[in-house]
């Protein structure tokens, strides 16, 4: 263990600047680690108390995963909507040992189809789960065949009602009196509505599956001992939740919230963390290497290697600590933010709270401290082992040395970018987006290894018209030349900001620029009807009847699984189409490049992006997954230019009703007609309104991406701000000289700002250039065009840098120029 000796306490207390700003890399590392890691723990841990299914113990529900691969490389994808058990699995709980009854569970939507009937949209479940959630009749008797009983209304009563197997008149058989809204999906805060238990099954619209099986135990029987016989019974053909993980069963969102949390926490957070301990641990190697002729000193009086080294871990142990914690507290208040955002956005279900543990502190805080050692160690290790002579010789002037370890990684990293840029550029889709993320870190990694010689090429490129501007504007291109380590240790960081930020904000508004653009070049329907949660089967019909009309589809809107290099599958979207081919092609420009457009059944048409990613043709067939996961092998009869502004997919509605929550269209799209003739089939746009509204989901994907770049991008920020103040101060000493052999005060502020523009330039073209070779092979893939780069969205992200740039040298210089000693 560590004590704090002498040397350790007077360097805190003799060099607080150094101090400081290594204090606050550490602490800013520690508030990105932490934040992601609470993030990362909530994800893991997030679970739903059961609401519909709190009085039943044992719940027992399909896998909500679709799974692909074998042995070591096996893994899985979440389902897009819910995927279902087949109902003869519900005869087989029951007989399990143990098991008083098991209940089947079917939710689906139902819509009064006259004004006599409830208003607006109804939560159906069938009778039988009345076992489980408590309802009780007030009125009339449970429904027979043809029969429903609901929260309100006479017994006796005749309604009409929509489901998605047709529409129907019912007798009202009883009813409950109750407020209570409806429990699950499809939604709550709905009247409810109950039919018998067969009749549900099979107007649910998925014909022989239900949601899940909710099973209830005998008495004595311990649900642990229950949910054992029970998964006996059903084997692998369902899984059983117990406990709060059956909240997972009714909100199936809670799966995908996971998924979020996880990829934000773990995948953003890994790449965050890394980086965060990286830059921290670069300005703890600033910090000791401005002390190298304080090492030197302490060599050439006598002092060991050893305690040198002992001395420097002790200054990390009396500083890291505290930063670490410093760094934690923010950190969580970031986190909830966060996580709140993510609420308010429908990414995370309301009722998830956030998890915070000592895990994700101590991590943090833990990783910073060895960050800080480890940097610390190997900055001094040279000083600490060579001669006091020679440690004082280099401690005065700067020599550039090639290192033998830090130089062959640093080419090696260089050459992985290329690498993997050239990878990236004969890639599509998702694994074009995949292969260039490893470009942006591969470089970084390159310019940090390769840091000093970097420097003195860029000093050497940018110092070349400072030589003519002056004499304050030639010293500071000479400074920088000279001082190769310094110069890196303040473009490291503007370089990381520049690139990070850039390809974060830049990859949103390339795809959205060429989204909208599809968009507006695809949709040719002159109004479209949108209804919650759908439209009622003979919509289409009704609206084609309509006034003006000349050609009217409905559009189930979903997502399916399909097939991407390297034997994974990705989420894609797609549209069930209720109408003729000709029909969409007078609405919808899908710009078809190869075969032609079938809307028959078994047949598909997909975006030609996404059948190159998957090695596919006209003609061949797609191995894809439907939204509840069940494969199917449909044959591709086209391949169209426009499916990331309309849909990826497009398909027979038919083939996708039976596996949606939802079998009702998600919208009506017309050519000709009014708005006021189409007004009594839903919620009427026309083209401009609808665009704006499609364009929501990829504003929060905007959002997400700015998040992470504000969060990378302003630390590295920050980072770069504090190595500035730390280089500046240091130089009190070479300030005060200059001014003792005639420079004025204006001319030494000049120059520190001629060297404040010529770092910050630097760090930008870096920057910029990492961006672009990232972004362009990125973009080619998941677009087939170059990336857009808005004009202003650059200037603002380069002019930040700038101002901050000038304003951290600018400063810190003034407060040493206050004294023309040359005290340090």
């Amino acid at each position: 263990m560590f004590l704090p000796n002498g040397l350790a306490r007077a360097a805190v207390r003799f060099r607080p600047s150094g101090f400081v700003g290594t204090f606050v890399a550490l602490a800013m590392a520690a508030l990105i680690v932490s934040a992601c890691g609470i993030l990362l723990e909530t994800g893991l841990r997030a679970a739903v108390p059961p609401d519909r299914y709190a009085a039943a113990p044992v719940v027992a529900a399909a896998d909500q995963k679709a799974h692909y691969g074998h042995g070591d490389s096996a893994a899985g994808e979440p389902v897009p909507d819910r995927a279902r058990l087949d109902t003869s699995l519900v005869d087989r709980a029951a007989s399990a040992p143990g098991v008083r009854t098991a209940v089947a569970d079917v939710t689906f939507w139902a819509l009064p189809a006259d004004a006599k009937g409830p208003r607006g949209p109804l939560t159906a479940h069938n009778w039988a789960s009345t076992t489980f959630t408590g309802e009780r009749l007030t009125a009339g008797r449970a429904p027979g065949p043809g029969e429903v009983v609901l929260t309100r209304g006479t017994v006796g009563d005749r309604v009409t009602l929509t489901t998605p197997d047709g529409t129907r008149t019912y007798r009202v058989s009883g009813t409950t009196g109750g407020d209570r809204a409806a429990d699950g999906e499809p939604g709550t805060g709905h009247p409810t509505v109950w039919f018998a238990d067969a009749e549900a099954v099979q107007r649910s619209g998925h014909p022989g599956r239900v949601d899940a099986i909710a099973v209830l135990p005998e008495p004595g029987v311990t649900t642990a001992a229950l949910a054992s016989q029970v998964a006996r019974a059903l084997g692998d053909r369902a899984e059983v939740h117990t406990g709060d993980d059956r909240g997972t069963v009714e909100d199936p969102a809670l799966g995908m919230a996971k998924e979020n949390l996880t990829g934000i926490g773990g995948s953003f957070g890994g790449i965050a963390a890394v980086v965060a301990v990286f830059t921290a641990a670069g300005t703890v190697a600033l910090a000791v290497g401005q002390r190298a002729r304080e090492f030197a000193l302490l060599r050439a009086v006598g002092a060991t290697p050893r305690q040198i080294r002992r001395t420097i871990a002790t200054e990390t142990l009396l500083v890291a600590p505290l930063a670490g914690v410093a760094g934690c507290l923010p950190g969580i208040a970031l986190a909830a933010w966060w996580f709140g955002q993510l609420k308010d956005k429908g990414a995370v279900p309301e009722a998830v709270d956030l998890s915070v543990s000592w895990i994700p502190l101590v991590s943090a805080a833990g990783a910073v401290l060895v960050g800080a050692l480890g940097a610390g160690y190997m900055a001094a290790h040279r000083s600490s082992r060579i001669k006091p002579g020679q440690a004082l010789s280099e401690a005065s002037v700067e020599r550039l040395r090639f290192g033998w370890i830090r130089t062959p990684l640093g080419l090696a990293a260089a050459a992985g970018g290329f690498v993997c840029a050239g990878l990236s550029a004969s890639l599509t889709g998702e694994d074009a987006a995949n292969a260039a993320l490893g470009i942006v870190m591969l470089f970084m990694l390159a310019v940090a290894l390769l840091g000093p010689l970097v420097a003195r090429l860029c000093a050497a490129l940018f110092g070349l018209p400072l030589r003519g501007a002056g004499a304050s504007a030639s010293l500071a291109a000479a400074n920088s030349r000279t001082n190769a380590r310094r110069l890196a240790s303040a473009i490291t960081p503007i370089v990381l900001a520049m690139a990070f930020s850039s390809v974060l904000v830049f990859m949103h508004t390339s795809e959205d620029r060429v989204t909208a653009r599809q968009q507006r070049e695809g949709i040719l329907a002159d109004h479209i009807v949108t209804g919650d949660p759908g439209l009622a089967p003979d919509a289409v019909r009704k609206a084609g009847r309509a006034p003006e009309v000349t050609a009217a589809v409905g559009l189930l809107r979903t997502s399916v699984l399909v097939p991407a290099s390297g034997g994974v599958i990705v989420p894609a979207s797609a549209q069930g189409v209720t109408g003729s081919a000709r029909a969409l092609a007078a609405v919808q420009d899908l710009d078809v490049e190869r075969g032609r457009l079938s809307l028959a059944s078994g047949e598909v048409a997909v975006d030609a992006a996404l059948a190159d990613n998957a090695g596919l043709a006209v003609g061949d067939r797609l191995p894809l997954r439907l939204p509840d996961g069940t494969r199917t092998e449909p044959r591709i009869t086209a391949t169209y230019g426009r499916g990331l502004g309309l849909s990826q997919v497009t398909m027979n509605r038919a083939d996708l009703a039976t596996h949606v929550t939802t079998a009702f269209d998600t919208e009506l799209w017309t050519k000709g007609g009014t708005a006021a003739g189409l007004r009594s089939l839903g919620t009427v746009l026309d083209r401009a309104d609808h665009t704006t509204a499609q364009s929501v989901d990829r504003e929060l994907n905007a959002w997400a991406n700015t998040v992470m770049a504000a969060v990378l991008g302003g630390f590295a920020a920050v980072a770069a701000v504090n190595t500035l103040v730390m280089t500046v101060l240091d130089r009190r000493r070479e300030l005060g000289t200059l001014r003792l052999i005639g420079s004025t005060r204006r001319q030494v502020l000049r120059m520190v700002r001629w060297e404040a523009l010529l770092v910050a330039l630097a760090g930008i073209v870096l920057g910029t250039a990492i961006a672009l070779a990232t972004l362009v092979p990125m973009m080619k893939g998941l677009t087939g065009e170059g990336p857009y780069i808005p004009p202003l969205v650059y200037g603002a992200f380069a002019g930040t840098i700038v101002v901050l740039g000038l304003t951290a040298a600018t400063l810190p210089a003034r407060a040493a120029l206050r004294s023309d000693t040359l005290d340090e």
